[in-house]
């Protein structure tokens, strides 16, 4: 399949989302990361609200999603992403700081295709980030009903 591959990265931290752009950028996949700030926006990015109305037509291939937002926490975002039809098969990852054994049960018990503690180690970080970019960005296969069903 040979169709733009995006990556929602849901991040409220600019530093971290300095880093994982930078990280991408290796991979040329910066380009193709659509950022929000906090759970609020994720949900309006994912159902065309706001000023997200107009944006393309295609569901992310994957979304990293920090679970410590505000005004909407990441698994709220995880639980309302697999609970609606259109967007349940999107590939959930959290990439989090947080390695507190519940929101890692409470996160796969969701839905979340995989949980990954941000390193604090900033080599060990980007690295981290290239893995998870390299393998959902461009070597997993997103599912087929990846374009926004009208």
């Amino acid at each position: 399949m040979n169709e733009l591959k995006r990556i929602l990265l849901a991040e409220d931290d600019k530093n971290d989302i300095e880093l994982t752009l930078a990280a991408l950028e290796e991979f040329n996949l910066a380009n193709e990361v659509d950022v929000v700030n906090d759970g609020k926006e994720a949900l309006d990015y994912l159902h065309y609200n706001g000023k997200f109305t107009n944006r393309i037509s295609v569901n992310p291939a994957v979304i990293l999603l920090d679970i410590k937002m505000p005004k909407v926490t990441g698994l709220e975002v995880l639980k309302q992403i697999k609970s609606d039809e259109n967007l349940k098969m999107i590939p959930c990852v959290i990439l989090t700081s947080s390695n507190q054994e519940k929101d890692l049960v409470e996160g796969y018990k969701l839905g979340a295709n995989a949980y990954v503690v941000k390193p604090v180690d900033f080599q060990e970080f980007i690295r981290t980030i290239k893995q998870l970019g390299l393998f959902w960005a461009v070597i997993n296969e997103p599912p087929p009903m990846s374009v926004k069903q009208k």
